[in-house]
């Protein structure tokens, strides 16, 4: 019965990392992810994509020290996330930001301009039901559901603990290239550029 317990707790405690922090509720800052359950084997190869890119698909590509990572965005079934995701890139905004979150064996986290996990503004969510698994691009939230930051987002590293996020959180992208770069990201790395290109 403990054991049931304890693996509940952790599934839910992983299930609220992801949230992107706000001056409404510091609180959110204190969870941790040192009880996570982590993959036993961190594959560093890319996943296959989980679409068959076609003409007209958008893509972007994030540069970082170690290499750029192109990532495929799901324009049909988050819309608006990936017209403001390409926004903020060609604008500008992510350049320079930090990866101010990475857990190991689930996700690594950036975009924030405040750079500590509490900044960023809301876009209403556009959950889907595209499982989240390694190489997934989703938006960080807070508590409520609806509403995702509109700025922060994460990588998954790792498909069985990322799972339990489908239906949870906006899937808006995959890596389709680069994701050994992703695995190699460490707490405070730059995003150099983030740039959009159409196939």
């Amino acid at each position: 019965m403990t054991k049931k317990i304890l693996s509940l707790a952790l599934v839910l405690s992983s299930s609220f990392i992801l949230s992107a922090c706000s001056l409404n509720n510091p609180a959110k800052d204190d969870l941790s992810m040192s009880s996570t359950p982590t993959s036993s084997s961190q594959p560093t190869q890319s996943v296959p994509p989980q679409t068959t890119p076609q003409s007209g698909d958008q893509f972007a590509a994030i540069s970082t020290k170690y290499g750029q990572v192109v990532v495929k965005l799901y324009s049909a079934q988050a819309p608006k996330s990936v017209a403001n995701f390409i926004s903020k890139a060609d604008s500008g905004f992510y350049n320079n930001l930090t990866f101010h979150r990475v857990e190991p064996g689930f996700v690594v986290q950036g975009g924030d301009p405040k750079g500590n996990g509490t900044g960023g503004g809301n876009i209403t969510s556009e959950i889907n039901t595209i499982p989240f698994v390694r190489g997934s691009l989703g938006l960080a939230r807070g508590m409520e559901k609806t509403i995702s930051n509109d700025s922060q987002f994460f990588i998954c590293l790792s498909t069985d603990t990322c799972q339990h996020l489908t239906n949870e959180y906006v899937n808006f992208g995959e890596v389709v290239s680069g994701m050994e770069f992703v695995d190699k990201i460490a707490v405070g790395d730059k995003i150099i550029t983030i740039s959009s290109k159409t196939k």
